[in-house]
């Protein structure tokens, strides 16, 4: 179901919400988080997709900040999208313009759910600061994606600068899966130091520079980022021991090759990872992710170091 609701006022759209609440049954009962997307002026329907796709392990009211023009009078027109146009949420997506443009908070805290966290995600460019941006300073948990900046590594180095607890970004997320990989091959014998490491991979993509980043910090080693034109993101790990490497590549982003010394080679399906993927792993912890905090704010010096 979609409800356009054109100059129209939160007020308005909260009773609409109690309306269809009333009428088709308890739609917001269950729901545990409030997630504010900010699109800042760029298409929202892949992030409204995206969410949609991770409310249904994780049911929340998505309130979506769509592009508003800032010039002309002060107006707001609205969207409601419940049922099956929204997953296991209810979409709230805000369309204002004038000075209401500049008071995104305001119109924001009307519509959030009592006693739940709330999470902000600014699915393309990142602000300046997110936790000091209006909409990140509400929120417990503030995840950007850096992959899909305009300049992914400045923007990486950028959030590096004003980290704050509670800040997240999807390109760490899209590494998991090589992080937990190499740390269980590290995790049997024969325990050699490694004396150096190689991260190969698209030459923007961020994941690149974060998996380097955890390397350098965790094993204290020399690590080369090796940047390929046109891979497909990360495409391969390699870590240097006195007995031999041990090589995780990914040539086709599909199907991983783990290669040790005096071990058969392991093939392990390892597709690239999708936004609403990555998102619903976002939305599983509310905590401080302090790995990540580490990683971005000392581990990415060392590479420069």
């Amino acid at each position: 179901m979609i409800i356009n609701m054109p100059a129209t006022s939160t007020r308005e759209i909260n009773r609409r919400l109690i309306k269809e609440r009333d009428e088709g049954g308890a739609i917001a009962l269950g729901r545990v988080l409030t997630l504010i997307i900010d699109v800042d002026g760029q298409d929202a329907e892949e992030a409204i997709e995206a969410a949609n796709d991770a409310s249904r392990e994780h049911p929340c009211r998505i309130i979506v900040l769509a592009n508003g023009d800032h010039v002309g009078p002060a107006r707001l027109d609205a969207q409601i999208r419940l049922g099956g146009d929204a997953g296991a949420s209810e979409v709230i997506i805000l369309r204002p313009t004038g000075e209401l443009a500049d008071h995104l908070d305001t119109l924001v805290i009307p519509m959030l759910l009592p006693d739940a966290p709330i999470v902000a995600w600014w699915p393309h460019e990142v602000p300046a600061d997110p936790a000091q941006h209006p909409v990140g300073r509400m929120a417990q948990r503030r995840i950007t994606d850096t992959t899909r900046c305009s300049n992914p590594n400045a923007s990486l180095r950028k959030l590096a600068n004003v980290h704050a607890e509670g800040n997240t970004d999807l390109a760490w997320t899209r590494a998991t899966l090589w992080r937990g990989l190499i740390a269980a091959s590290l995790d049997q014998a024969p325990y050699e130091p490694v004396q150096r490491a190689v991260v190969s991979g698209e030459s923007t993509h961020p994941s690149v520079e974060l998996m380097a980043a955890w390397l350098a910090q965790s094993l204290r080693c020399p690590v080369e980022v090796i940047r390929i034109p046109d891979a497909l993101a990360i495409t391969q790990v390699r870590l240097d021991r006195a007995s031999g490497p041990i090589i995780l590549e990914r040539p086709d982003g599909k199907t991983a090759a783990l290669i040790q010394p005096d071990q058969p080679e392991h093939r392990i399906a390892m597709p690239i990872r999708q936004l609403p993927e990555c998102l619903a792993e976002e939305l599983r912890r509310l905590d401080d992710d302090e790995v990540y905090g580490e990683v971005l704010t000392k581990g990415l010096a060392r590479l420069t170091a």
